[in-house]
């Protein structure tokens, strides 16, 4: 296990190396010019070669990547182009926003889905299950934009029971207010997740339900949820922590589209501006962290896999064996 561990760790952080390269390469060959971009029309060229020397942007790239990954480790994400400020700064004062409203829309799609994809595949030939999967296959075809045009049409404009979009000048200084705003937004993300988690769900419980020692265990008495309970959550499980793992990232990264819709000033604001502006600092540190909590959560849904399924670290001992 320490041996599987480590080499683990050393591809988590391999692969983080290489993202890094990738973000910063690619960021660095788009068409523009990020002085150009800050300065505006009519702006001379000394001007410009004297803002390009003050951003660092005048030197070699491989120059640039290794002050930009030794900042990175001291702690120091560096400096925007636009706002002269701390990148870390302005990525923790969205935080408050974003990170609220992926976990809310995590919690809430899991809670749903996942009696929700039980349900299907035990009654797959039901009414319920039927339904359930129809519904499931309705919300993975409309785009997640959608779901939060329909959403305030539906409760703010026609209903007006919650407010369109924005967030409290205020914060969370005003907690009801806050809550209030992020309602539709959680929905939104939420449905998104929920409809595919769904299918995952069903699927996972309909490959248990077929195996062997669930026929035997129903042939000797036990009901379909008695049989499903005792013998088969735990096999179930593998898969759907899988699914879990990369929902619980893919919520991340719905909150920063879903905060666009909503004119939340959130991380997604924040990666949509300093894009437009060409704020590169910004926008690396954005797509590395969110590239970032991808890696790190499949590492982690590795880990809970071997921890649930004995025939993967039995699999994984075989190996090192051999």
């Amino acid at each position: 296990m320490s041996r599987y561990l480590l080499t683990r760790v050393g591809t988590l952080l391999l692969s983080l190396l290489l993202a890094s390269v990738v973000v910063f390469a690619v960021l660095r060959f788009l068409p523009g010019d990020s002085a150009g971009t800050s300065l505006g029309v009519g702006t001379t060229s000394e001007q410009l070669e004297q803002l390009r020397a003050d951003l660092g942007t005048d030197q070699p790239l491989w120059t640039q990547y290794g002050q930009w990954v030794a900042g990175l480790f001291s702690g120091s994400a560096g400096t925007s182009f636009v706002s002269r400020l701390p990148v870390g700064e302005l990525i923790a004062s969205k935080l408050p926003i974003t990170l609220p409203l992926s976990l809310a829309a995590f919690v809430v799609s899991v809670l749903v889905s996942v009696p929700l994809g039980v349900v299907a595949a035990v009654r797959r030939r039901g009414v319920v299950g039927v339904a359930v999967s129809a519904v499931s296959q309705l919300g993975v075809a409309v785009p997640v934009f959608w779901v939060g045009v329909i959403l305030v049409w539906v409760f703010a404009l026609e209903a007006g029971v919650l407010p369109a979009g924005g967030f409290p000048r205020q914060g969370w200084e005003d907690p009801a207010a806050a809550v209030r705003s992020l309602v539709l937004p959680v929905a939104t993300v939420a449905i998104a997740m929920s409809s595919v988690m769904v299918r995952y769900v069903r699927s996972a419980t309909l490959d248990v339900l077929d195996q062997d020692y669930v026929r035997t265990a129903r042939s000797l008495g036990y009901g379909r949820w008695h049989a499903l309970a005792r013998h088969g959550l735990r096999n179930g499980a593998v898969p759907v922590v899988a699914i879990l793992g990369i929902e619980l990232a893919t919520s991340l990264l719905g909150a920063v589209v879903v905060e666009n819709v909503f004119a939340l000033p959130g991380l997604g604001t924040l990666l949509v501006s300093s894009v437009a502006g060409r704020d590169l600092p910004v926008v690396q540190a954005l797509v590395l962290g969110l590239t970032a909590l991808v890696l790190v959560t499949n590492f982690l849904v590795d880990l809970a896999q071997r921890g649930i399924d004995p025939r993967l670290r039995a699999g994984s001992a075989l190996g090192g064996a051999r």
